[in-house]
């Protein structure tokens, strides 16, 4: 079917959208809040920075659009839907679906294998076993490591082991991933081919990313970078 000129115009609507967040942590008699009303919008295929001191409340707020924590105030919508108030069973199940993650430490088993690690969210989505070690096969050739898929983790360098996080983070094929500090501990030729990498991925999968990091040479490679300072969004470029 022919789609008029002006439907081809329409913007898309933004992957993940989130509405003045409010979170605080409780220690003791004191409560501290971390963030005083976030409101931002991610969209598809793109790559946003989150850059900020340190304390700021950059990943409290990764975390709250992870659906791994809840926000004390705020509403936040996954392709439109509101999620932010879902019971935990289907938080679980959109996380497992929806929502890949990287960590500065990449988190993997070192008792397992690349193509282990990596099977490990198919296997508790339900997949066979056949069908979690194709897909972790497809996903860490992307990732240039399918000549390596048996390596025990802990047999790795630091970059391939977080290409191995990546590869996990993605072989779900979610519609966004977070990554918190994903380059912290690499040096800075790593870090560059660990950026190029997600930017092939989001370019080539119209995958969102939503990158927290110090690294600023690393932001202003982004798309859009978002500045935080004392729990707010101060600036968004």
């Amino acid at each position: 079917m022919m789609t008029s000129s002006f439907e081809s115009e329409i913007p898309s609507k933004p992957l993940l959208e989130a509405f003045d967040l409010r979170h605080s942590f409780v220690e003791g008699e004191h409560t501290t809040e971390v963030l005083s009303g976030v409101s931002l919008k991610v969209e598809p295929g793109e790559i946003t920075a989150v850059v900020g001191p340190s304390g700021c409340g950059k990943s409290t707020l990764l975390y709250l659009l992870g659906l791994l924590d809840r926000p004390d105030q705020g509403n936040i919508f996954l392709r439109g839907k509101e999620v932010s108030d879902c019971d935990d069973k289907t938080r679980t199940t959109l996380r497992n679906q929806e929502i890949g993650f990287i960590f500065q430490f990449h988190f993997l088993i070192k008792e397992l294998s690349a193509l282990e690690n990596v099977a490990l969210p198919l296997r508790k989505a339900g997949d066979s076993i056949p069908q979690s070690r194709k897909k972790a096969q497809v996903s860490l050739t992307k990732l240039g490591l399918g000549d390596k898929s048996h390596r025990f983790a802990n047999k790795l360098s630091g970059g391939e082991q977080q290409r191995v996080a990546i590869a996990r983070a993605i072989v779900n094929s979610p519609s966004i991933v977070l990554a918190d500090e994903p380059t912290g501990n690499l040096d800075s030729e790593n870090s560059n081919k660990v950026f190029n990498l997600l930017s092939n991925l989001a370019t080539d999968e119209n995958l969102s990313i939503l990158l927290v990091t110090h690294n600023n040479e690393l932001a202003m490679k982004c798309n859009r970078v978002i500045e935080m300072r004392d729990g707010l969004i101060t600036n968004s470029l």
